[in-house]
């Protein structure tokens, strides 16, 4: 137990990290002379650094321990968090985000696939409901810590303060894990898989960059071109992995996984889910802080009853899915999620430009419940027909596409947000508009469960059948 909670708190280090400065973002902007861009490449630029380094950190741990890439994953984001703790400008903040992302990329592939080697039946079913909710509160709490730490100013330091916490909670991990996580590795070492990483950052710089810069950039030709280059590097990337199978290499993006359909429903979900979560905390914010005029405080505070309504619902997760299934929670968990944004547009319109945190409490609290139980269908999903011996590839594959998507989806909505913002002036019909792609997407989410759990079901009824 010991062990688990060491690595759950590596755990919230990476993930409060994402959503810690949506709160501090006025006040950055104000002491670096940021603008809407840079803001959005904070976000967008630490996505990227960890989705394209998951994959190799996952085979890097199978390798050469996981707990040792642990370790070091750990010291090296403490280091990068003092460096964004002490940036005297806005590129030098940057560059340390984009180190923190690498970083975060060593440790978070050990966590999952620790458990997946270690644990077994009840206990890995545990496992995974905690890192479900731990992973999903870990984006409420940062909200909120980032208020009380930007509010409170401790020794003037305002925004630096939401990087600097990390250092004491990295000690205190690197002082711990040596004692209680045990040391597991693959049998024999993976080939690394050097082209399909070089192919892969290639691709998801070409996604997220233009889609961050774009409103800002008019959509002018290079963003178009980086976006166009999206198909072919797609195409490129799978002929590379193809081919380092064919020569008996472990790809850096197995085949041979993606060949299992509980994996491609996995990838999915992680693509449309994440993407939407991020992106609608994102811009929630700036609404609230920049439309509204709520101070940090106040703007994490509003996300309180979310974050309460997520660990409950989360605790129930292995419950409600032994009893309905997976397929049936998630599409009930898709049905909570989308009333839930029904409901905060409805209650803005209703308090706009007065919201506060009781206005808002029924529909985050629905929003909430959601969350937290397709994040914990995610897990059991994706990672069910995965073998031991592929856990790290398997949980890398996974984490880099929902990372990926944490950082698409500030870009994509924050996009919808920054064009809709500069047309109407508008922050409310701003806000409406990146909760209206994201009700679109939750949409595409319901109908693929749908048309999955038929599939899964006829698949059954086959297997019997023989």
């Amino acid at each position: 137990m010991a062990g688990l909670l060491v690595l759950l708190a590596g755990q919230l280090l990476p993930q409060v990290d994402f959503a810690i400065v949506n709160v501090a973002l006025a006040d950055l902007a104000r002491s670096l002379h940021a603008t809407e861009t840079d803001l959005e490449l904070m976000v967008a630029v630490y996505g990227v650094a960890f989705a394209v380094c998951l994959a190799m950190g996952g085979r890097l741990g199978d390798n050469f321990g996981r707990r040792r890439l642990f370790n070091w994953g750990v010291g090296l984001f403490g280091i990068a968090s003092l460096l964004c703790g002490v940036a005297p400008s806005i590129g030098f903040l940057l560059a340390a985000r984009a180190l923190q992302g690498g970083a975060a990329a060593l440790l978070v592939p050990q966590i999952l696939a620790t458990i997946h080697v270690c644990l077994r039946g009840l206990a890995h079913a545990r496992a995974l409901g905690f890192y479900g909710a731990v992973g999903g509160l870990a984006f409420v709490v940062g909200q909120v810590l980032g208020g009380l730490l930007v509010s409170a100013n401790i020794a003037g330091l305002g925004w630096r303060s939401v990087f600097l916490i990390n250092l004491p909670i990295c000690l205190a991990i690197l002082l711990l894990s040596g004692a209680v996580l045990p040391e597991t590795r693959r049998e024999r070492p993976a080939h690394i898989d050097l082209s399909g990483t070089l192919v892969l950052t290639m691709l998801i710089l070409c996604l997220l960059l233009p889609l961050a810069l774009g409103p800002s950039q008019h959509w002018s030709w290079p963003c178009l071109a980086l976006l166009a280059a999206c198909l072919p590097l797609l195409l490129w990337l799978g002929r590379v992995e193809l081919a380092q199978e064919r020569r008996g290499f472990v790809a850096l993006m197995p085949p041979s996984l993606l060949r299992i359909g509980s994996v491609r429903f996995g990838l999915l979900m992680a693509v449309v889910f994440y993407a939407c979560w991020s992106g609608f905390m994102f811009v929630m914010a700036l609404t609230l802080q920049a439309g509204a005029g709520l101070s940090p405080l106040d703007c994490g505070n509003a996300f309180i009853s979310l974050g309460v309504a997520y660990f409950v619902s989360s605790l129930y997760s292995t419950r409600l899915v032994a009893r309905l299934g997976r397929i049936r929670t998630l599409l009930l968990a898709c049905v909570v999620q989308m009333s839930g944004l029904v409901c905060v547009v409805l209650s803005l319109r209703w308090v706009w430009p007065h919201p506060g945190a009781l206005s808002l409490t029924p529909a985050l609290v629905l929003l909430g419940v959601g969350q937290a139980q397709i994040v914990s269908c995610f897990f059991r999903i994706g990672l069910s027909d995965v073998p031991a011996d592929h856990a790290g590839a398997g949980s890398a594959m996974l984490s880099t596409v929902q990372q990926a998507a944490f950082g698409l989806g500030s870009a994509v909505l924050g996009a919808v947000f920054a064009q809709t913002l500069s047309t109407s002036g508008d922050y409310l019909a701003a806000l409406q508009a990146g909760i209206g792609t994201e009700f679109g997407l939750m949409m595409l989410l319901l109908s693929s469960t749908l048309v999955y759990g038929q599939r899964l079901r006829r698949a059954l009824a086959i297997g019997c059948a023989a």
